[in-house]
């Protein structure tokens, strides 16, 4: 039963923030917008196993390194990742039509800064978006999500807080 550590959204911060989810994880997920391989390097430093797509603000190093779609199979789940996908109801053009040909149990994504879990009944999957793990953006909260999965289950899911994006705890 891995424990997935879920990113997005990184915008070339390292966040100290995570060192004890990294630690705790079986492997790292990161949805995109890791701004830079500096954020790549620090992630691989822990010797867990990245999977990972780029962003929209990715360069060739991480282009070189992630495909904008990743498609795999992992505890009974058929995952599919990739950067801008939006939500149920209302999915990128692009990202309906692959849909429409494919049927992931779960769809990870990230770009809008947002954090989101949802199930989308009308394609039977969930749809997780760990909202941003760096400083830049509109977010105030920095955010990650934990999880499990076993036997087509989500099982222990979290959502991770990070601190304020500025630096300036809320009190």
């Amino acid at each position: 039963m891995p424990k997935i550590l879920l990113l997005s959204d990184t915008h070339s911060h390292c966040e100290s923030a995570l060192i004890p989810f990294i630690n705790d994880c079986d492997e790292i997920w990161h949805a995109g917008d890791w701004g830079n391989e500096m954020v790549y390097n620090w992630l691989a430093s822990f010797q867990k196993p990245i999977r990972g797509v780029f962003g929209n603000i990715d360069g060739l190093e991480i282009k070189k390194k992630f495909p904008e779609d990743l498609f795999f199979d992992l505890e009974g789940f058929q995952v599919w990742m990739t950067h801008i996908a939006g939500y149920p109801g209302r999915y990128h053009s692009r990202v309906r039509d692959i849909l429409n040909k494919k049927s992931p149990n779960l769809l990870i994504c990230g770009h809008s800064h947002i954090i989101k879990a949802q199930k989308d009944d009308k394609y039977d999957m969930w749809v997780l978006n760990p909202g941003a793990a760096g400083k830049e953006g509109f977010h105030q909260i920095k955010t990650a999500m934990t999880f499990e999965l076993k036997d087509k289950n989500l099982l222990n899911f979290k959502i991770v807080e990070l601190g304020s994006r500025s630096g300036i705890s809320k009190k």
